[in-house]
Parts: C-alpha cells; structure tokens; sequence
C-alpha cells in the first residue's frame, strides 16, 4: 500500500461525516478504519469489513462509503441506530495466529471508542471473528446472545431479501414465486439460506459463485437440475432471469453491466450494488424494478439492533425482519406512482426519517 498521507487527509477533510477513526497495525501491516457517519439516531452501528486493498486510501473510502450506506440502512429500516463501518485492511493473507492477535488489537480499538461505536460480522469477517473481537470489547452486536455464542445474521438477512423478492414479483404482475427464476450471485453467508427458502416456493433457481464446487454442492443439495442449476459466474449479466439477485460483492450494477441484464428485477443482499445513484436511472429506464439494497437487505441489522435493544424471541423477530417486503410494496407503489426509480422513493423515506431524528434532538436540547 502506498497512498501518501495526504490522499488520507483529502477523503477525510471531504467527508460529512462525524469522525475517522484510523491505526496502523505495526505487527502486521494492516490499517484499520472505523468510519463514523451519523449519530442522528443513535450510535453509529455497522459491520467490520477485512480484506486487502490497493491503498489505504482506498480502504478508508470504502468504510466512508459504507459507513453512510449504513445511516440510510438504520433509517430505511426503522432501527435507533446510526451509520458506521470498519474496514480491517492487511497488506496479504495472515496466518491463524496472526488473524486472531490482529482482531483482538482492533477489538481494543473499538474499545477505546467507549460505546461510540458498535460492530458485527460483514464481508471477509465471521462470527468466530465476531466471538474473538469480543474477548477485547463488549460492543460487538450478536456475540453476546445465545449463552455466550455468536449469532450469525445471514438467515435473518435471507429471510428479508427473500420477502423482498416476493413483493418485487408481485408488484411486476401480481403473482407469486412458484414458476419463477432467480439467479442467486454468490452463495455464501446470505445467498445459500436464501437460494433453500426461494426452493420452498417453488421457483427456479440459477446459482453463480466464483467458488464453481460451492455453487454445485448446493445446487445438488435443492434438487439440482432442471429446476436448480450452476451457471458460470462470467455469464451472470447475460443469462434471462425473472430476479437477478446480487447476494456477493457490491458495484456490480454499473454502466457496463446494466445494458447486458437479462432480468425484471434487481434483488439481493449485497451491499453498495450500484456504483453510482444514475446506474438505479439506468435500470428504471430499461423497465428493470431495483429493490434498493440498504432496504432489502436490511433484514441482519435490523434483528441483531432488536436483540441488542432486548428482544429475543425468534418469532417476534423474524415478523418485523418478513415486514421488510412490506415496506418494499410501499416503496414500489410510490415509485410508480411517480414514474421514478424506487431508490428515488426509498431516499426520500430515508431523509424524512432523518429530518425528524434532527428536530427531536434539537427539540431535546432546547428543553435541557
């Protein structure tokens, strides 16, 4: 990694967010970022990222990104928390012992934030990660539920892309899943859970993975073919689909990519989907719906801020995760209504929700 520090200090002079958190990990290398974007509704939550990046510079303006993605998730979805991310940044792959001494050192970091910022399990993280970073902090969400052992989001996150696919369908032309196709990209922590319960219902299923043995073993798992089949990952953009599902890396909805779907709509769980606000334009000029990622895949976040605000039952908390497709059939009626993007509508909630969060606090401080 070589970006000067001045390219550090530009992204940071630039940003409206509320504060950077930066350390350089002499043992190892790695830089680590906790990027705080709002406190308007509470704590800046999110999750902690951990791969190699080009720079550091690069790795700081993914946690911004990401950390603002994340003010939009918690007020999208209704949750009292507010938008934060970490980025662990190692210079190459670290030894098992080097892994769990640079997670304890980060955990120490958080730490040293004293509940200004609260993390969990993301991309290239998991939850034995989640478990060793709470040896040095009690501020990891979900790791501390279920007697001690950590708490995977994935299945809740599933379970709200997989109601949300369900009220895209069913805006498109009323009907439900059985019958359809979806290409599930990436079935990992997310994809696969989703991929068995879009099985139940009786839709087909195309699965892409860059790990090709994965997707197969899963494939074979649901049935395999003709209603469950592997398609090359190279060839996700190209293959006709009723959902594309984007359930791996982010920015995979561009300008490039865009004029190659083969889909009606754009529905999954990873995060950060479109490279830029046009891209969600470009779709709903193509008739393409796109459920906008920060709502649809919402649903982790959302039950790990109820456990941590005390509510455990399993019941209760996947309802208000399922009430995510609720939300979506809002959002899509207004967007066409409209005749706009439903990212157009979904901000549009976002900055409401966060223009009240403002008035109360400021309504909070005139009465003290």
């Amino acid at each position: 990694m070589s970006e000067s520090n001045d390219d550090l200090q530009e992204l940071i002079a630039g940003w409206d967010g509320v504060a950077v958190v930066a350390r350089r990990d002499r043992p190892t290398g790695a830089w680590m970022f906790i990027a705080l974007h709002d406190d308007t509704l509470g704590r800046p939550t999110g999750g902690t990222r951990m791969k190699p990046y080009p720079s550091p510079a690069a790795a700081l303006r993914d946690a911004m990104r990401l950390a603002e993605g994340m003010t939009h998730k918690w007020a999208a979805v209704g949750g009292p928390f507010g938008g934060g991310k970490a980025v662990i940044a190692p210079p190459g792959p670290l030894a098992e012992q080097e892994r769990r001494a640079l997670l304890l050192r980060y955990g120490g970091l958080v730490d040293s934030l004293h509940g200004s910022f609260a993390t969990g399990e993301d991309l290239g993280t998991t939850v034995e990660d989640m478990a060793v970073i709470a040896e040095a902090t009690r501020h990891v969400m979900g790791a501390h539920g279920g007697g001690g052992k950590p708490i995977d989001p994935g299945p809740f996150t599933a379970r709200g892309v997989f109601h949300g696919i369900a009220a895209a369908v069913h805006h498109l032309d009323g009907g439900g899943l059985a019958g359809r196709t979806v290409l599930v990209q990436g079935v990992g922590d997310v994809g696969a859970p989703l991929a068995r319960l879009l099985r139940t219902t009786g839709a087909r299923l195309l699965l892409a993975d860059l790990d090709g043995g994965r997707a197969a073993a899963l494939a074979a798992e649901l049935g395999g073919e003709p209603d469950c089949r592997v398609i090359p990952a190279d060839q996700v953009f190209d293959t006709e689909c009723d959902v594309y599902s984007p359930c791996a890396v982010g920015q995979v909805v561009n300008a490039e990519t865009v004029p190659r779907l083969r889909c009606r709509a754009v529905a999954g769980s990873a995060n950060n989907q479109l490279r830029e606000t046009a891209d969600a334009d470009r779709l709903h000029h193509r008739g393409i719906l796109y459920a906008p990622d920060y709502l649809i895949n919402g649903g982790g976040a959302l039950a790990f801020g109820l456990i941590e605000l005390g509510v455990t039952d399993p019941r209760e908390l996947f309802a208000r995760v399922e009430a995510l497709g609720d939300s979506l059939v809002e959002i899509f009626a207004e967007a066409a209504d409209r005749d706009e993007s439903p990212l157009a509508a979904t901000h549009r909630r976002v900055e409401r929700v966060l223009a009240d969060g403002r008035a109360a606090r400021a309504g909070a401080a005139v009465a003290t």
